[in-house]
């Protein structure tokens, strides 16, 4: 199950005026309780992010971070993300670290930290052992 989107330009503008905004450099969070049960979630990827490609790379990766730590269950939340000029150049880890940052930072509990829950992608992929060498530069190890 995912996420129920928020939709319309008041919905927006309501939490924009009245939740509380916590920041990262590759994301804004706000944040907005509700009476309701059902938490909702926004993205937004504005022109100063970049053209439609780089916006949509921005949003792509802000889902599938938002994927891995929100707890579907926690309770009536309008959530917002805003993409910043540095978003769409960052990899997934990445924003999935900045998401788990902005969570924290708000109280919000992460279903990454949960007991039994998958690893989340926060960390760097590590170099396989074995891989090949870096290769040496132009001119050296040849012969005269």
């Amino acid at each position: 199950m995912r996420y129920r989107p928020l939709r319309h330009n008041s919905e927006f503008g309501r939490v924009y005026a009245r939740g509380k905004a916590y920041v990262d450099h590759a994301l804004v969070l706000y944040v907005l309780k509700t009476r309701s049960k059902q938490t909702r979630v926004g993205l937004t990827a504005t022109k100063k992010v970049g053209c439609a490609v780089r916006r949509n790379r921005a949003r792509r990766v802000m889902k599938a971070a938002i994927d891995e730590h929100l707890d579907y269950n926690i309770g009536g939340y309008n959530l917002i993300f805003v993409a910043r000029a540095a978003t769409p150049g960052l990899k997934s880890w990445q924003v999935s670290r900045a998401v788990a940052r902005l969570f924290k930072a708000a109280g919000l509990p992460d279903r990454a930290l949960a007991p039994g829950a998958p690893a989340p992608a926060s960390r760097p992929p590590h170099k396989a052992e074995g891989a090949k060498p870096a290769r040496a530069p132009a001119g050296e190890g040849k012969a005269p």
